[in-house]
């Protein structure tokens, strides 16, 4: 993974070796950046946008305020969407089909119990699969499953601004 992170430019290749640029800094479980602003968090959603691989589901972890909305902001500008983005906090789960591959976004703040979490996580994945999606699930703590496949980004706050860590997918033993 090659990264560069100026104020409000990223750039990603998620598809290379962990290499030492700007912000980044490899670690065993993933990749740091330092985001000093909402602009430069929603810069990292637009360079993973480009960098996920189609269909992939993405993991959205980090407390109240951390920019985890902001992140998918920055998903949907990277695919192309223009409609505004918000939370589906009270709708729990929004659509995106115009975007070059669709969003789907979920937020499953509201959901106590894992099984009413992972019911509709089920239902909202298997359409995401269907249509190619990219699924970006906000408070995926909620969820009782286990998703080996699934990228995940931890935001977090330090200092004046904030730190988001991506662990790749893990793979499942044979």
């Amino acid at each position: 993974m090659v990264l560069m992170l100026p104020k409000a430019n990223v750039e990603l290749n998620l598809c290379r070796d962990a290499e030492a640029s700007g912000s980044l800094e490899p670690d065993s479980t993933g990749h740091v950046w330092a985001l000093e602003t909402l602009e430069t968090t929603r810069a990292l959603g637009r360079s993973l946008a480009r960098e996920l691989p189609r269909g992939a589901i993405l993991l959205l972890s980090g407390p109240l305020g951390a920019g985890k909305t902001s992140l998918v902001q920055g998903l949907a500008e990277g695919l192309g969407i223009t409609e505004p983005i918000t939370s589906p906090t009270f709708a729990l789960a929004q659509h995106y089909p115009q975007g070059t591959p669709q969003l789907v976004h979920l937020d499953l703040y509201r959901l106590e119990h894992p099984a009413a979490a992972d019911e509709l996580f089920l239902q909202e994945e298997e359409e995401a699969r269907a249509a190619g999606a990219l699924m970006a699930v906000e408070w995926p703590e909620r969820l009782g499953l286990d998703l080996l496949e699934a990228w995940r980004l931890e935001l977090i706050y330090q200092d004046e601004g904030r730190l988001a860590q991506l662990t790749t997918p893990r793979k499942a033993s044979a």
